[in-house]
């Protein structure tokens, strides 16, 4: 067990929860949630919803984690509370979903960058290479312990959030969109709810990955207060932050010029601070991206230990190398599944569709957990474990809006639906042939 000069306190539980659900996301899916949205009113109602769902899914991972305080908990959640093979399934596809994820927010960051550098034209694998370094540089420093890392997310939290803050504060400039295209109505909103399903695949790719913060497990300080009162602080702040960027972006923007917007931070600085504005907003946006990809890298090699705790995986996976008792060979596998996603995907729409597939199943089957461990009281045993109000209701709207938005995948893309099936039936039938040689070895 880690000494507690290597342990987390709220703090910093609470920036790894901000750092990992605010990626770039809010930067760029805002445009993707518009182009969805029949309307403005549907595309801001996506986002309070979405906040709403966020909220729901914190109070319900932090119960999860406060009864389940162990290292890559979001793995032994469904060890506990399913088969083993879906269990590993699950898991398998949740870091691939991550490592995408991870991809998909550094092309944004890196398109920001190279828009200074080159303009609109340069080649698309521009991004995956800006990406890669980025990658190496931040797998680089988390070989260097938990509380480094931990200590660099710190710092470009609060550049991260210093952007959104000026986003937010611009609305109190002159600068204005037409009001005619701030809030633009239809007088028969027909297909709102397949318009608003649409909007929230975006929307929750945003707020999403807060669940991850449970992987942390006995490296935080007093897990079962610290744990959720962490993951709680977090997404309060995320919702706060993102329905006042999007309030701002309509404002500034305008909702149908939103829709066809690239860069819209950059064209928000540029409105303030003109061109020189736009290149370091730009600049400071592939900064923003080190953040995410920092805690990424911090929170997905506990994973892979906690299945190989469960021998689901080689025991190398459970080895923690020199005085910092880094995972090294879990690093090195996570970043090397986020280097291979970005040399064979440069754009960022072919990455969303996908992750939030994957996402989904992983939400609703995770959520789920917090049933059964209900049913066997797991963890009531511990002094100080979090118990959420009104439940089950709370998990059961988190359960129902994930299912929603996996519907909309499944009926507006049915291809990335289909192949992440197949994903998942893949490592279904790879849990069974390990099993099987394993067997054969040991006989």
């Amino acid at each position: 067990m880690s000494s507690t000069s290597q342990k987390l306190n709220i703090f910093s539980m609470t920036m790894i929860v901000v750092g990992i659900v605010i990626g770039l996301g809010i930067f760029r899916t805002a445009t993707d949630a518009a182009k969805a949205s029949i309307n403005s009113q549907v595309f801001f109602i996506a986002w309070i919803l979405g906040g709403l769902v966020a909220l729901c899914g914190a109070l319900t991972y932090a119960e999860i984690g406060s009864r389940y305080p162990v290292m890559g908990g979001y793995y032994k959640i469904f060890s506990f509370a399913y088969h083993p093979a879906i269990a590993f399934a699950l898991n398998c596809v949740i870091l691939f979903a991550n490592a995408a994820a991870l991809s998909g927010v550094a092309i944004i960051g890196s398109e920001y960058l190279l828009n200074v550098i080159y303009g609109l034209n340069y080649p698309l694998y521009y991004n995956s290479i800006l990406g890669i370094v980025a990658i190496i540089t931040f797998f680089l420093l988390n070989l260097k312990g938990l509380i480094l890392s931990s200590r660099a997310l710190n710092i470009l939290m609060i550049v991260k959030i210093g952007m959104l803050v000026m986003i937010i504060l611009a609305i109190f400039t002159d600068i204005r969109a037409d009001p005619s295209e701030v809030m633009v109505l239809k007088s028969t909103p027909s297909g709102f709810l397949g318009s608003l399903a649409a909007a929230l695949v975006a929307v929750c790719f945003t707020y999403g990955g807060y669940q991850q913060s449970i992987n942390f497990g006995d490296e935080v300080v007093n897990p079962e207060r610290t744990v959720p009162r962490g993951i709680i602080i977090g997404i309060a702040i995320v919702i706060l932050i993102y329905l006042s960027v999007n309030y701002s972006y309509l404002q500034l923007i305008g909702f149908e010029q939103l829709k066809s917007a690239k860069g819209v931070g950059s064209i928000i600085a540029e409105k303030l601070f003109g061109e020189t504005g736009k290149q370091v907003f730009s600049i400071l946006m592939f900064v923003a991206i080190l953040a995410f990809i920092n805690v990424m890298m911090m929170a997905n090699p506990r994973i892979m230990y906690a299945m190989a705790d469960d021998k689901v995986l080689p025991n190398i996976f459970k080895k923690k190398i020199g005085k910092n008792q880094v995972l090294v060979i879990n690093l090195s596998v996570f970043a090397l599944l986020s280097i291979i996603t970005l040399i064979f995907a440069s754009q960022f729409e072919k990455i969303l569709g996908f992750v939030m597939f994957l996402d989904s199943v992983g939400m609703v089957a995770s959520a789920t957990t917090l049933f059964i461990m209900r049913k066997q009281n797991v963890g009531e045993e511990r002094p100080g474990f979090y118990k959420m109000k009104f439940y089950p209701y709370v998990t059961i709207f988190f359960i129902l809006s994930y299912i929603l938005v996996c519907g909309s995948i499944i009926v507006n893309f049915p291809t990335l639906a289909l192949t992440g099936t197949l994903v998942f039936l893949g490592f279904l039938i790879l849990y069974f042939i390990i099993k099987r040689f394993e067997m054969r070895t040991e006989s």
